[in-house]
């Protein structure tokens, strides 16, 4: 098992891509990939819930709201019940998934030696925690080379432009396209995502 730690692993993944992909060595040298490592544990998932299905600047203020709050180990989410969460902006089935995870938390340091599919398969027995939440916790908290959250809109999106399809792929096709990426596509996806934000000159994702 691979694991991003610093640049130099980011310049070894990208390296792969070159060596497998005329698109990615064109493309690579003009992109700044960045690490994006994050503490793991119960932190990052709360980060990931709030994220769900929002812009990066409404996630980022209910973020903030919650940190003044003092809202973000699992004993004052269970202490601050529903209306703690509320107050600081949580939708109603976000404040389920969170007292959900508080009160049927995994054993985060376990996960860290977890293969990817195992790890992946306990958080999406979590409340709320689909695939893409899980892959973005193993890519950015516990820096999985070969994480790849294929049905994230901005991957797809870039992909689409950066190869110059006529659509977004759907994620099935986009996994097909990563193949030859492995075991770097954790690696691929910063690349994407950088790739996003020089196109659209916004983030794809949070930082």
């Amino acid at each position: 098992m691979r694991v991003i730690a610093d640049n130099a692993d980011l310049a070894e993944g990208a390296a792969h891509l070159a060596s497998v992909c005329p698109v990615w060595a064109a493309t690579l040298p003009g992109l700044d990939l960045p690490l994006r490592r994050r503490d793991d544990g119960f932190g990052a998932i709360l980060d990931a819930i709030i994220g769900q299905q929002i812009s990066i600047a409404a996630a980022a203020a209910i973020l903030t709201r919650l940190e003044a709050a003092g809202l973000t180990e699992p004993a004052a989410i269970r202490a601050a019940g529903a209306d703690g969460l509320r107050d600081c902006g949580v939708s109603r089935p976000k404040i389920r998934y969170l007292l959900g995870i508080v009160e049927n938390e995994p054993d985060w340091a376990a996960l860290r030696n977890a293969p990817d599919e195992e790890a992946i398969a306990i958080l999406v027995a979590l409340p709320g925690i689909g695939r893409w939440t899980a892959e973005i916790y193993l890519a950015f908290a516990l820096g999985r080379s070969d994480a790849f959250p294929a049905g994230d809109l901005a991957l797809q999106e870039a992909a689409k432009l950066l190869y110059g399809l006529d659509e977004r792929p759907a994620p099935k096709a986009l996994e097909a396209m990563a193949e030859p990426w492995r075991p770097w596509r954790s690696v691929a996806a910063r690349g994407l995502w950088a790739y996003y934000r020089v196109a659209k000159g916004r983030e794809g994702v949070r930082s």
